[in-house]
């Protein structure tokens, strides 16, 4: 938001340097972005357009006659001859002239200039050349009635102000207005502050006579303002209305909208004027839509509403206008308005805020409603409207005796109990009741002792105090708030930097911490960690052999490339690999520990967004099955997990007989194996690669209840080995026989290893010897020969029992 040092000045006494005076409104909360003092404009002058000529060698310059007292050139009538690029002047124009030997705000210095063999003797000024403004189509035609020859920006009366750029974050609806950010910069100063009442000149009709007002949906607008103003005369704004709005990025119109957008910008109070004639017995009513009704807004665009917008209608019941966010074209003002209706209302901020998204229709109007305004100054808005609209207006306007004023609903006068004590914990320094009410009392919240009604400036302190909250200030509704509003005006450099002390410093949760450790064991067995885009192109996924999910698409990707969420990791870091092994990385082996994305749930029928479960993926370019079970092993073993392979078909993008799922307990977690051939070759990998996936949430979670586990002593006595090899036919699982191994052989089996697996000429077709390699040890002695052979034949009998299997050797 933008503001003038001159307009802060109409509602307090604000002295000081302008930078310091800046860095109040920054420490204040609205920090300044840019402050600019606006140029004296020596040698800018008001002069008249005499006549236009076209000029003799260019079609688009025109050369202008300037009558400048007491100057002469080479014009028609000795005037000054300026050559002109801008077309939209006419003759008896005023405009800014800049004289030879002016040094313009961007540094141009002005002087006499042969343009296609014409003289050109100064030059005719845009609003922005003079940095009044952004319009550079056309030269700043200038009111009638100024003097000629007399310096612009004395006539404008903005000779050294100054400019503010502020940022008004979204909670501070308050210092969206001049009268805001005056209110806060005068109490930080000390300096009393007020709204000057307006003075307006009535006539004896009453408005009843002629207007009217209605709220049918009272929790759409809580207050329907309006006056009636006659003979109005559509004119240009004064210069100086025109040049505030201009600095402060709104475009001047015509009087009556300038004064409009005028009110707006110096109270905060959006209103919106109607061509009474043009509105059926003068009555504005205001209502939700039922859906389905159109309208055609001041934009010249024909809008439909939905069912809930709100809507501004007339006697017929016929829309006239969007609440809050813009009117309708048939009641815009005109060159022909000569009564006018003005409104101001005040309206639920929700209601404002999904109508104006949804429309697209992003206004300063709405953009105030939907941070909220000040309903009590519905009347003093609309009698400054009545009473600048006097004020420029040539022989003046009449104003219809009275309001109209119809109510619905509107919030209640709110109070906040604020314990002195606690603003000290908050902002780490002690506040007594009357430093509060002092701090406070300035800015509109009132501070009496609770309990009672006497206000906060007596010697000592109280328990609690009643803070009752303006209705300016909607944001603020709790003490911590009121707690801001204390800090912001006694100043945050003043109350120094203090860390806050935690009763319970922050630690990781089990789960995090395992997921730490899994890293390292990861990293620790020589893997590398990738981190691959989570956004796939669709034949990535197809690609990659997952053809069992479909993958959630994205509303609006960024690419076609990027436009699904991966449904695994395999398609991600088989990219990484064939990468790497294209830029003669061969040997390299990649993990990720990422989420995956999946449909939304079926548990509501409200769910929109897709599911997300962190899962573990890594791959072994080059490597073998074994690589990627040796892994899940060790991460069981690290994390105290009983992890077993179960056989299964059709695994997606895995070779058909070398994968296998990982199970824990009866639970699926993952898959181990290498990745199916076709897939390597979509790919460029001409080698095989081994690869494991695990669900990480079930496995950490499972790690992190497991993670009390007794400690295992380390036997000080020697451990003997045993090879044990099986005929086991193709049904049976070898994780089963290992199981059997493990279980049956006892105590004593410390671990069992699959070392070797064989077909063969000497084997059944339909059967494969395998061989274990089981480790035997004991804590408290040195195990017999005997021992280790009753061991043996445990799990040889055990085997046995299997559905037919048949133990070939031991050793």
């Amino acid at each position: 938001m933008k503001v003038l040092l001159s307009w802060l000045r109409e509602f307090a006494s604000i002295e000081g340097d302008p930078a310091e005076l800046a860095d109040h409104l920054s420490d204040l909360g609205m920090a300044v972005e840019e402050m600019r003092v606006l140029p004296s404009l020596d040698g800018v002058v008001v002069a008249r357009v005499a006549g236009l000529r076209p000029h003799p060698e260019a079609d688009r310059i025109q050369l202008v006659d300037v009558e400048l007292p007491g100057a002469t050139g080479e014009g028609t009538g000795g005037a000054l001859q300026v050559c002109c690029g801008a077309f939209n002047m006419s003759v008896g124009d005023l405009v800014p002239l800049a004289t030879v030997g002016t040094t313009m705000p961007d540094g141009l210095e002005i002087g006499e200039r042969r343009l296609r063999g014409q003289l050109s003797q100064g030059m005719c000024c845009s609003p922005a050349e003079l940095g009044l403004g952004t319009d550079h189509d056309g030269i700043m035609i200038l009111p009638g009635d100024l003097e000629l020859g007399a310096p612009l920006m004395d006539q404008i009366g903005l000779a050294g102000d100054v400019l503010y750029d502020l940022e008004v974050n979204p909670n501070r609806p308050d210092a969206m207005s001049v009268a805001g950010t005056a209110r806060d910069l005068a109490a930080r100063l000390g300096v009393p502050f007020e709204i000057p009442a307006p003075v307006v000149d009535e006539i004896d009709e009453d408005i009843s006579t002629v207007a009217s007002v209605e709220i049918v949906d009272a929790d759409l607008c809580g207050r329907f303002g309006a006056r009636v103003i006659t003979d109005v005369s559509i004119s240009q704004s004064p210069l100086w209305l025109q040049a505030r709005l201009t600095l402060c990025g709104m475009r001047p119109i015509n009087s009556v909208v300038d004064v409009s957008n005028y009110v707006m910008l110096e109270l905060g109070t959006p209103n919106h004027t109607y061509d009474l004639s043009l509105v059926p017995g003068g009555h504005l009513g205001t209502r939700r839509s039922a859906g389905g009704e159109r309208l055609v807004t001041l934009d010249g665009t024909e809008r439909e509403m939905l069912a809930g917008d709100g809507l501004i209608v007339d006697r017929d019941d016929r829309p006239i206008g969007i609440s809050g966010v813009m009117g309708g074209a048939d009641t815009e003002i005109s060159e022909d308005t000569t009564a006018v209706l003005a409104e101001l209302a005040w309206w639920d901020h929700l209601s404002i805020t999904r109508t104006s998204h949804r429309l697209g229709l992003r206004s300063e109007a709405s953009m105030r409603f939907e941070r909220g305004t000040d309903h009590e100054l519905v009347p003093v808005a609309l009698d400054r409207f009545c009473e600048l609209l006097d004020r420029i207006s040539p022989g003046g306007v009449s104003v219809y005796r009275g309001r109209l004023d119809a109510r619905g609903d509107l919030p209640g006068h709110r109070s906040v109990a604020v314990r002195p004590d606690r603003m000290g914990h908050l902002l780490g320094r002690p506040f007594s009741a009357t430093d509060l009410g002092d701090l406070l009392n300035p800015i509109g919240m009132t501070c009496a002792v609770s309990g009672g009604a006497a206000p906060c400036t007596a010697e000592g302190d109280a328990d609690t105090l009643e803070v009752t909250i303006p209705s300016f200030r909607p944001d603020v509704e709790t003490e911590t708030d009121v707690a801001e509003e204390v800090a912001r005006h006694y100043g945050y450099g003043r109350l120094g930097r203090t860390v806050p002390r935690s009763p319970e410093p922050g630690r990781l949760t089990p789960v995090q911490r395992l997921r730490r450790d899994l890293r390292r064991v990861l990293v620790g067995a020589g893997l590398s960690e990738a981190m691959p885009n989570p956004f796939l192109a669709p034949d990535a996924v197809r690609r990659a052999g997952i053809d069992d999910a479909e993958p959630v698409r994205l509303l609006n990707p960024l690419a076609t490339e990027e436009s699904v969420l991966r449904p695994s990791l395999l398609p991600g870091l088989l990219a990484a690999a064939a990468y790497n092994i294209s830029h003669r990385n061969e040997a390299v082996s990649l993990f990720e520990i990422g989420v995956v994305f999946g449909p939304p749930s079926a548990r509501s029928a409200d769910e929109v967004l897709p599911t997300e479960t962190e899962h573990l993926g890594a791959i072994w370019a080059g490597g073998e099955a074994d690589n990627a079970v040796r892994i899940a092993e060790l991460i069981a073993g690290d994390f105290g997990l009983d992890l077993s392979l179960r056989n299964a078909a059709d695994l997606s993008g895995m070779h058909p007989v070398r994968a296998a799922e990982v199970m824990l307990g009866d639970q699926p977690i993952g898959v181990v194996g290498e990745v199916d051939p076709v897939v390597c070759e979509r790919h460029g990998l001409t080698e095989r690669c081994a690869w494991l996936h695990l669900d990480a949430e079930t496995l950490l979670t499972a790690a992190a209840a497991a993670a009390g586990r007794p400690y295992q002593v380390v036997s000080a006595y020697p451990s003997s080995d045993i090879d044990l090899t099986f005929v086991i036919p193709k049904h049976i699982q070898s994780s089963d026989v290992r199981t059997i191994l493990q279980t049956d052989g006892g105590e004593l089996v410390r671990t069992v290893v699959l070392v070797d697996a064989y077909r063969g000429t000497s084997i059944p077709r339909d059967a494969r010897a395998i061989t274990y390699r089981l480790r035997l040890q004991a804590n408290d002695r040195t195990l017999t020969d005997e021992e280790i052979a009753q061991i043996r034949d445990r799990c040889n009998a055990a085997v046995a029992l299997m559905d037919s299997a048949v133990a070939l050797r031991s050793a």
